[in-house]
């Protein structure tokens, strides 16, 4: 009986291959963002003016987040990023917070 036998066997994988040509790299897939839209910039603004009084990222984040509730996640996310100091990583879990707290307030208890 062989030792490795119960190991998984490596395939060499084929360039040419219709599975190795699907595979698109993550910066390609991104999606180009306009953030001069003057709604957008009010809110990066008025974000960044919080930030610089000594309020909170969440703080920031709300704002942001109720002025821009109607535009795209990858819009409130850059966002996010520019007028309240997030990393972009960060930025998603600010989203995804502030979405539900609105939903929250939203509905009546």
């Amino acid at each position: 009986m062989d030792k490795n036998s119960n190991l998984p066997t490596e395939k060499a994988e084929n360039p040419e291959s219709p599975k190795a040509a699907s595979t698109v790299p993550v910066e390609s897939a991104k999606k180009i963002i306009d953030l001069n839209k003057p709604v957008i910039k009010e809110a990066v603004t008025k974000g960044k003016a919080l930030i610089k009084d000594g309020k909170s990222k969440v703080e920031a984040a709300m704002l942001i987040f109720e002025a821009l509730k109607d535009e795209d996640s990858e819009v409130i996310v850059a966002a996010f990023v520019q007028g309240a100091a997030l990393t972009e990583k960060g930025a998603v879990t600010y989203f995804y917070n502030c979405r539900r707290k609105a939903k929250k307030v939203a509905k009546p208890a």
